[in-house]
């Protein structure tokens, strides 16, 4: 019962940010860009700013999209941050299915599907560049109250936008063999390997049986890692597909089937959930299409079959499904596979030289 009370205390705690802050931005040590190892050491990100004296917050929980939080304050020395977590659970309460309207059929058991979403507080406290969190997640039972402790590190200011043009490449490294996937292995080991190369094509098939257990596909990484770089491949994907290129396994550039879409943060080409393309460039669906990927100082370009939709942008932080949230290590080139099937040829990198 007190973990319960302890709880609602945060959320009303966050509720507060209602309030205008009333810690000015030189005042304030947790305003800024954070980037977060969440419980687990997956990659996180928090960004908190003032605005017109009122506190909010964005973040990235693991995979997924960049979301606002639901609500903000400080309280002395601590910040306090709600986020909304959704969940599917099942029931077979059929009184509560009508409440509900829930128009799926129950599954072999008599369950039916729901969405859940579940309030977490978060607490943090600043010493320098480095954040000391606490998560408090109720368990979807409502008996328990799990509680994790994380850490971030203040991500520093982005430099300004490098000019392309004095910038010097290496010599063109191909990554892709004709018929065999040496210098490349599963990010999850212990995951199914959809992948294989044939002719030069690397194709992903992450096969699912109806009526058997889902089956988890593992995305697939270069064994070598990188600093910054250019990047151009081409991609086919199949009509309602979906796959991503993580640039050194933190930014990931969208692969998807949106032909004929309206432009999104989430759509072919974008850096996803962070930068929107500026013009639609795709090519519909199970026609080879061509990316051009730049990286340098934290900003990004990406030609789409010969368009530029992302112009030097900046980089705000790691995007959903990152290996690390640490932007200034090298890493790898990773390509999505447990989403959907996908093919890859052409892939030629070249590092900058600086």
């Amino acid at each position: 019962m007190k973990k319960n009370m302890f709880i609602a205390t945060l959320i009303v705690f966050a509720v507060a940010a209602l309030v205008p802050a009333f810690a000015s931005a030189q005042d304030n040590p947790f305003l800024g860009r954070w980037a977060l190892t969440i419980p687990g050491g997956g990659a996180g990100y928090l960004n908190i700013w003032q605005d017109n004296g009122y506190l909010d917050g964005d973040i990235l929980w693991g995979g997924g999209s960049v979301v606002p939080v639901s609500s903000v304050c400080i309280d002395g020395d601590i910040l306090y941050v709600e986020r909304v977590n959704t969940i599917e659970r099942k029931i077979k309460d059929p009184v509560r299915k009508l409440i509900l309207g829930n128009p799926m059929q129950p599954n072999e058991n008599g369950e039916f599907t729901i969405t859940q979403q579940i309030a977490e507080a978060i607490t943090a406290t600043v010493d320098g560049d480095i954040m000391s969190l606490k998560i408090f997640s109720p368990q979807p039972d409502g008996k328990r109250l799990r509680q994790a402790e994380f850490t971030g590190k203040r991500i520093p200011d982005l430099p300004p936008a490098p000019d392309l043009s004095q910038v010097k490449f290496g010599e063109p490294i191909v990554l892709l063999k004709k018929d065999n996937l040496e210098g490349w292995k599963l990010l999850e080991p212990r995951n199914a390997n959809g992948w294989s190369v044939k002719d030069g094509v690397l194709s992903n098939n992450p096969v699912q049986e109806k009526g058997k257990p889902h089956i988890s596909y593992g995305n697939l990484r270069t064994e070598a890692e990188f600093e910054d770089f250019n990047l151009t491949l081409e991609v086919n994907v199949p009509k309602g597909s979906n796959s991503g290129v993580y640039l050194r396994g933190i930014y990931e550039v969208q692969v998807e089937d949106d032909y004929g879409r309206d432009l999104d943060s989430h759509h072919m080409g974008a850096i996803y959930s962070r930068i929107r393309p500026t013009v639609a460039a795709e090519k519909p669906a199970g026609e080879w299409q061509s990316l051009d990927m730049t990286l340098c100082d934290r900003h990004a370009t990406i030609i789409l079959n010969g368009k530029k939709i992302i112009d030097n942008q900046p980089l705000l932080g790691c995007t959903g499904g990152a290996m690390t949230s640490n932007e200034f290590i090298p890493g790898p080139i990773y390509l999505q596979g447990d989403h959907g099937a996908v093919q890859y040829r052409n892939i030629v990198i070249k590092s900058i030289v600086k």
